[in-house]
């Protein structure tokens, strides 16, 4: 009976991390998602412990704990994958033009700079860059960001490959 306090628990986590996100940007929270979807897994869970202690007379907090876990980090996962994909808009852009199609240089010409400007905004809004002029320059924040991230990349053994390395 605990899995499935467990899976009422991130039923109610997929339900509500959707509804909270529009709550935030509707309200315009200054929350960044991430921070939404770690406050409602925590609400959740908290809510599907509760419900487990009340109802099921040998409450197992690892057995619950465990499908939770599975669920949430199952959505937070799809969830990253498509927030903020460049490659995502692009082909999502592809697919709004009524022939579905789209020259090369226009892709690369004028969706592709608006996307990154999105992203140096972000960057800019976080504090990380800040517009010198013509340039970019780092700030004090952003090199600390950046040597933990690059901590964490080398940990995961993730290193400078990824999806963008092109063979020659």
């Amino acid at each position: 009976m605990s899995f499935a306090v467990g899976f009422i628990a991130a039923v109610a986590f997929a339900v509500l991390a959707p509804v909270l996100q529009f709550v935030a940007r509707a309200r315009a929270w200054s929350l960044a998602p991430v921070i939404v979807l770690a406050i409602t897994a925590v609400a959740s869970h908290l809510l599907g412990v509760l419900l487990g202690i009340l109802t099921v007379p040998q409450f197992r907090y690892w057995d619950a704990a465990s499908i939770f876990g599975f669920g949430v980090m199952g959505y937070v996962f799809a969830f990253g994958a498509v927030y903020k994909s460049v490659s995502l808009d692009i082909l999502l852009g592809l697919a709004e033009r009524p022939e579905r199609t789209a020259p090369l240089s226009d892709v690369v010409e004028r969706q592709v700079p608006a996307l990154f400007r999105g992203r140096t905004g972000i960057l800019m809004d976080g504090g990380l860059v800040e517009q010198v002029d013509s340039r970019f320059a780092v700030t004090a924040a952003g090199q600390i960001m950046a040597g933990r991230i690059g901590r964490l990349r080398r940990a995961f053994g993730i290193g400078d490959t990824g999806l963008y390395d092109f063979v020659d």
